[in-house]
């Protein structure tokens, strides 16, 4: 897992499963889904341990946040069309 240091998490720094769950937090968020590590487990086919580890990862690196039960995504410089 790449080295955070209260910055941004540039995605050339996010580990294969981060990106994995990272796509799948954006795809949940877009059909209105909460992002849970059960959701994104099933949705990815990854271990829950890892999809939780992954999202630490990403809240760490600020590309995702915690929500209500879930996570969201962070600040990010694209848009995601419907």
């Amino acid at each position: 897992m790449a080295r955070r240091s209260g910055r941004l998490l540039d995605v050339q720094e996010m580990s294969a499963p981060e990106m994995i769950v990272y796509e799948a937090v954006a795809a949940l968020g877009m059909e209105g889904r909460p992002a849970t590590v059960c959701a994104v487990a099933r949705m990815t086919g990854l271990p829950e341990p890892v999809v939780g580890h992954g999202l630490d990862g990403l809240v760490a690196g600020g590309r995702v946040r915690r929500a209500g039960g879930g996570y969201v995504l962070g600040p990010h410089d694209w848009g995601l069309e419907r």
